[in-house]
């Protein structure tokens, strides 16, 4: 059991589970009238501490700025939930007590509707229940962090694609031609050297060029996958609350921060 007089350090210290696993952290202490013991604790749970369960506090220990409980994270979160203003009526009270199984005697009980007070709403001090004229006054503190999720996945992938190009290529070709030259002192020898009459074949070969096409696989580039981390600001708005404490002096209220 934690000793009463601890109560000032457990708000805000960080509440975690049997298997070390974080529920949140301490909003507001619940003690016993009767006897003064710390009995629950509100915690807050959620995204950004939105929420808040209750916990016992009877089998709990406290060490190094972490309280220690005896239920699972997901159990504490499950919790009735009760809004952490002022006390627990019996009705709230019957249902924690049923959904921790812990034994609930209504006999025992104040006959007053506040029969358990909290540490940081009413009149008890956080040194203990009722030892000076001294009250604490706190408030909530907002606390943003970030924790990383994935989002996606990226991977490359390649594939083949058939395309057409087009490529103009200048080819050549041979063609006959006819010409005529008439008989002159430079050539007479050689138009005189046959017969005079015979029939007479001559053969050309004709070449042309044609387009011979050939594909070879070449390395163009390199692709690889990267990431880089972008930083971008997200603004935040949450609503805390914080308390108030005020001096009644005749009739006249002056409040204090």
């Amino acid at each position: 059991m934690i000793d009463s007089n601890a109560t000032g350090s457990l708000i805000g210290a960080t509440v975690l589970d049997p298997n070390g696993d974080k529920i949140g952290k301490v909003g507001q202490i619940y003690v016993d009238p009767q006897d003064g013991h710390l009995e629950w604790a509100s915690v807050s749970t959620g995204l950004f501490g939105t929420s808040e369960s209750f916990v016992p506090l009877e089998d709990a220990t406290f060490a190094g700025e972490q309280v220690h409980v005896s239920y699972d994270k997901d159990f504490v979160k499950d919790a009735p939930r009760i809004e952490p203003e002022g006390a627990f009526s019996p009705e709230e009270e019957q249902q924690l007590y049923t959904y921790y199984s812990r034994d609930y005697s209504p006999a025992a009980q104040s006959n007053d509707t506040e029969s358990r007070t909290t540490d940081a709403t009413v009149g008890h001090d956080t040194s203990g229940p009722n030892t000076d004229s001294a009250m604490t006054r706190s408030e909530e503190q907002l606390h943003v962090g970030t924790e990383q999720v994935q989002t996606g996945r990226a991977r490359l992938r390649k594939y083949v694609v058939t395309e057409e190009q087009n490529v103009t290529v200048p080819v050549t070709h041979e063609e006959v031609r006819l010409e005529r030259e008439p008989i002159t002192d430079a050539n007479a020898a050689d138009a005189l050297s046959g017969p005079d009459i015979s029939e007479e074949e001559h053969e050309v070969v004709l070449t042309e060029e044609r387009v011979v096409v050939e594909k070879e696989t070449v390395p163009v580039e390199r692709v690889k996958l990267d990431k880089e981390t972008v930083t971008e600001q997200q603004h935040v708005s949450e609503n805390v609350r914080k308390e108030e404490i005020e001096l009644d002096t005749d009739g006249r209220d002056t409040t204090t921060r």
